[in-house]
């Protein structure tokens, strides 16, 4: 399940893509345009700066801006930086695997092997979907995810 942070993450991406090319927005500016605490959202743009997917600039004419257009930032990486591994148990994650204190074989666990194929599926989707795709979304109320797949990457 998408966590608070990763949910309020993608909707400062959100608004960042928004944005006229070379402006920047203000952290007070995207909390009080997307009911967010500043205090959290402050600690939620600085993730995804150190992610390489925000720039920021200090001083006038400062704030926070995607590091590279909105077409070239996945939402499946944004979601991994804010919330870590997608699969929906530790032993179905590529990245982060760890076996289950209750499963002497994992290899032969069907609950891990479906699991896995949903990770795959969640992965999928992110993966291949653009914050530009999310933004197009959200603007014109599509909710098909046929668009994503065909756009995608």
């Amino acid at each position: 399940m998408l966590t608070k942070k990763g949910k309020y993450g993608l909707k400062a991406l959100i608004h960042l893509a928004q944005l006229e090319p070379g402006k920047t927005a203000f952290i007070s500016e995207i909390a009080e345009q997307n009911n967010i605490s500043k205090k959290f959202l402050d600690a939620i743009l600085l993730e995804l700066r150190k992610g390489g997917i925000l720039r920021s600039k200090k001083g006038p004419g400062g704030g926070y801006a995607l590091s590279k257009p909105a077409s070239q930032i996945y939402v499946g990486q944004a979601v991994r930086i804010l919330d870590g591994p997608l699969a929906p148990i530790r032993c179905a994650s590529k990245t982060a695997f760890e076996p289950c204190d209750d499963c002497d074989h994992p290899e032969d666990c069907q609950i891990r092997h479906s699991m896995t194929d949903v990770r795959d599926a969640i992965a999928s989707i992110l993966d291949n979907m653009t914050l530009e795709q999310m933004v197009a979304k959200r603007s014109s109320g599509l909710l098909d995810g046929d668009e994503i797949r065909a756009g995608g990457k």
